[in-house]
């Protein structure tokens, strides 16, 4: 007895150790899975109160301790209330994904509830992403073990599925059955959400549904959105508030109340946009939660801490075998800690792919949003310019008659009008050939100082209107001779300071054109135009840049304009390798200034700028000219005809290029007005047959210009001049002549 008794108390301490060691380590797992069930708790709270992005915090913290330490039971729990988030965010994909994996997960358990309330969520989420088989498939597996089981209060949620997919399903009668008896056990459990959800799908089923299927069913929407109405106020749920909004819009379209119908959908837009930046917020804190692998480290490494530190404690006098013990669990705990580290980075990693994955996505959807965006607007200024085309040809004709005083004034105010609108159409297409990259800058010749007193010749009159005076400041040391993109550099003076004579009345805008520095062939140029008008907000100024942007409504309503004008201004200096600049008070006026590189031209010639300069128009000279003009609308041709023919041209007209080389085949003409968009070939292929056999014959293209169309391949073509549709009968006139003058020789092939 007493050589067992020595024989045990020498092994006694070991056992001693490696229990209290054992003992310490199950109190760190018990302290771990409180700690998972209080991050879970806290997620849950924070989804009832609509912090989507607490939430997202807290539920993720849970899940990545649950898979530390393995906890498969507390895993499913927060799996579960991940997909539900991912839905009340309508991140439905996700959702998706998340749902069936648990089912998966669940199905090789014995938790059959678990199970249920899982394919119930999928059902719902399949619902709302028109997945109709799945959701009708999920929902009845969520029934049968709900009914076998008689659980009234969750098979409730089972219900309401239902209705949501026969809405979906347009089913709208049926939809109606169903939340009916959904509604009363939300209520009586105290439901509170689905209850109001409930409601809100109810008023959107009846508002849908036929009169003879339900014949009061406007009024009962009404009742049923003033239900919904009444649950969600109070606990502030603020995506069913937004869709209580919609709802009420479609009823006051009902009762033919389009104002109020206009004003509720326009709250609800604002507050979907609200919810919108809400949701991307709440997911993009779930990315970097879930992304957080070494948040893992700073737990266990805490844990371990606490560890050693009760292990230093406890005072053997084995203790070389207690320190090897506590050297194995560390170990152990260290081997866990990397192995579990690796699974989290491979599923942050795995999880950055999709969602890098979506972004580039949504990246491609954007791109293509944006191409039909510039396609349809295309398409819609070309089709507008055939129209304005016959109001200002016709206004034309009728000023020409001798109308009746008070005739001419509405004419003019017409002529006015159209004018106008043009001008609009033309910025459109300004602005949406920037953004689509279809400009390109062209390098000519040209004379700067020219350049600038032409742009003020030509907003002088402007000036005088509004009571303003012009004032040019030219450094007379800049170069005579520059390389660069005259067009571009007018349309952004005239746009910069056509905006700071509009914005200024009984004031001065000053020009300041100075040379800031030449090196060898290059000279670094400083534009700058200020005007003491009403100026521009601090605020504003971070917009007023961007597209159909202006100081406020009040000064859109006062001055006009569509706040293009600057967009263009910015696009078109970006594109030239500057940028726009802008210093503003209220009240004192506004200071717009950028800098350009020019090159300095050897030989200098200004033979593009001379295409519309030159002496007197002879309009004499034009009279008995044989004209071939070729349109295929009527109304375009009827009118082209008589403003020629007032002017005693000789004119025939084709309907389409066929007939257009045919004419030319046959007769003698001294110019051609060409449209380009005809049935049969087109203008452009018209003009490159009849060059085949008479290149002298000039040729004008008379188009409503679009974005895809380059400028330079109509004179590739064959082209001598372009005049845009609708134009200026002056402009109309004076192209005519100019070309009919030099008789240019169009480019070649």
């Amino acid at each position: 007895m007493s050589y067992l008794i020595k024989k045990y108390s020498k092994i006694a301490p070991v056992w001693l150790i490696f229990f209290l060691s054992f003992q310490v380590f199950s109190q760190q797992v018990k302290d771990t899975l409180l700690l998972i069930k209080q991050y879970h708790a806290e997620g849950r709270a924070y989804v009832q109160k609509q912090e989507f992005d607490k939430a997202f915090v807290s539920l993720t913290s849970a899940d990545k301790l649950a898979h530390v330490f393995n906890n498969k039971e507390e895993q499913l729990h927060v799996e579960f209330s991940i997909a539900q988030l991912h839905y009340y965010l309508h991140n439905y994909k996700k959702a998706e994904q998340a749902a069936k994996k648990l089912i998966a997960e669940l199905k090789k358990t014995n938790k059959e509830r678990e199970l249920a309330e899982a394919y119930t969520l999928l059902g719902l989420i399949s619902s709302e992403i028109n997945a109709f088989s799945q959701a009708e498939d999920a929902l009845k597996q969520a029934d049968n073990w709900f009914t076998k089981n008689n659980d009234e209060k969750d098979r409730a949620n089972v219900v309401l599925g239902y209705g949501v997919l026969e809405l979906k399903k347009r089913n709208y009668k049926v939809a109606i059955n169903y939340l009916d008896a959904a509604i009363p056990i939300f209520e009586s459990n105290q439901a509170n959400y689905q209850e109001a959800y409930a409601y809100l799908s109810k008023a959107e089923a009846l508002l849908s549904s036929r009169q003879e299927d339900i014949p009061n069913g406007l009024q009962q929407a009404k009742i049923s959105l003033e239900k919904a109405q009444g649950i969600i106020a109070p606990n502030n749920f603020i995506k069913l508030d937004a869709d209580s909004y919609k709802i009420a819009s479609y009823i006051a379209l009902k009762e033919n109340d389009f104002l109020l119908a206009e004003e509720k959908m326009s709250i609800y837009e604002k507050k979907n946009d609200s919810l919108y930046q809400i949701f991307l917020n709440a997911i993009s804190k779930g990315i970097n939660s879930e992304g957080d692998a070494g948040y893992y480290n700073e737990i266990i490494d805490k844990q371990q801490t606490d560890l050693d530190k009760q292990r230093r404690s406890i005072n053997f006098g084995k203790m070389t075998t207690g320190l090897s013990i506590a050297l194995i669990v560390i170990l152990s705990l260290l081997t866990l800690s990397l192995y579990k580290n690796n699974n989290l980075r491979a599923k942050a990693n795995d999880l950055l792919q999709d969602k890098n994955n979506e972004l580039q996505l949504a990246k491609e959807k954007a791109e293509k949003a944006s191409l039909a965006k510039a396609q349809f607007l295309s398409t819609i200024t070309h089709e507008l310019r055939t129209p304005l085309y016959a109001v200002t040809g016709l206004t034309h004709l009728l000023l020409e008659e001798n109308p009746k005083p008070d005739q001419k004034e509405h004419l003019n105010s017409l002529k006015f009008s159209g004018e106008y609108l043009l001008s609009l159409i033309n910025n459109i297409l300004d602005l949406n050939k920037l953004e689509a990259n279809k400009v390109e800058i062209e390098k000519t010749d040209f004379d700067l100082k020219k350049r600038i007193n032409d742009v003020l010749i030509a907003l002088k009159k402007t000036a005088d209107d509004k009571k303003n005076q012009l004032h040019l400041e030219y450094d007379e040391s800049i170069p005579s001779k520059l390389m660069g993109d005259p067009l571009k550099l007018s349309q952004i003076l005239i746009n910069l300071i056509g905006n700071s004579l509009k914005f200024t009345q009984n004031g001065d805008v000053f020009i300041r054109i100075k040379k800031m520095k030449e090196i060898n062939n290059r000279v670094l140029l400083h534009f700058e135009i200020e005007d003491n008008g009403v100026g521009i907000s601090k605020k504003k100024q971070k917009s007023i840049f961007e597209s159909f942007s202006q100081a406020s409504l009040q000064i859109n309503r006062k001055f006009g304009g569509t706040g293009l004008g600057l967009a263009i201004v910015k696009n078109l200096l970006e594109l030239m390798g500057s940028k726009i600049q802008l210093e503003s008070q209220l009240g004192k006026g506004s200071k717009f200034w950028f800098d350009i590189n020019f090159t300095i031209s050897e030989e200098y010639s200004d033979t593009k700028d001379s295409r519309n300069q030159g002496g007197e128009l002879d309009f004499a000279a034009l009279e008995n000219k044989k004209v071939l003009v070729v349109e295929d609308n009527k109304i375009n041709q009827m009118i082209t005809k008589k403003i020629l023919e007032k002017n005693k041209m000789v004119c025939d007209v084709a309907d389409n290029g066929t007939d257009a080389i045919k004419f030319v085949h046959e007769k003698e003409y001294d110019i051609v007005l060409m449209d380009i968009h005809m049935p049969g070939i087109s203008g452009i292929e018209a003009t490159q047959e009849i060059r085949k056999f008479n290149k002298a014959l000039p040729v004008i293209a008379l188009t409503a210009v679009t974005i895809d169309e380059n400028l330079d391949d109509f004179y590739r073509a064959g082209f001598n001049e372009i005049i845009p549709k609708p134009f200026k009968t002056e402009e109309f006139f004076e192209k005519i002549y100019r070309t009919l003058e030099n008789r240019k020789m169009p480019v070649e092939n």
